[in-house]
């Protein structure tokens, strides 16, 4: 089964989740943003998952995570949750 590695930034629109993108691509830190601007648990920890299996995140999340390139910051997504800004650091 697929493992991944992944980071995110849970915004409630997607015009915030624009805003902080914007941030990301001037260069400010993708982990003080996690902590400042998530709503997810996750930001405690700068937005990193952690490890997880395919099929564990919901379908949009994971078509990010297992089918983009690494290391690049992509979305808005949306899911039921929210938008996210995704970063998958590695993936087996």
């Amino acid at each position: 089964m697929p493992t991944a590695c992944a980071r995110h930034i849970l915004l409630k629109t997607e015009a915030e989740a624009q805003k902080v993108k914007k941030l990301l691509a001037q260069g400010k830190d993708f982990a003080q943003l996690a902590k400042k601007h998530s709503s997810c648990p996750s930001s405690k920890k700068g937005g990193n998952l952690g490890e997880f299996q395919k099929g564990q995140m919901v379908k949009a999340f994971d078509d990010v995570v297992f089918k983009k390139p690494i290391l690049t910051v992509h979305g808005p997504v949306k899911t039921k949750f929210g938008f996210h800004l995704i970063e998958t650091i590695y993936r087996d």
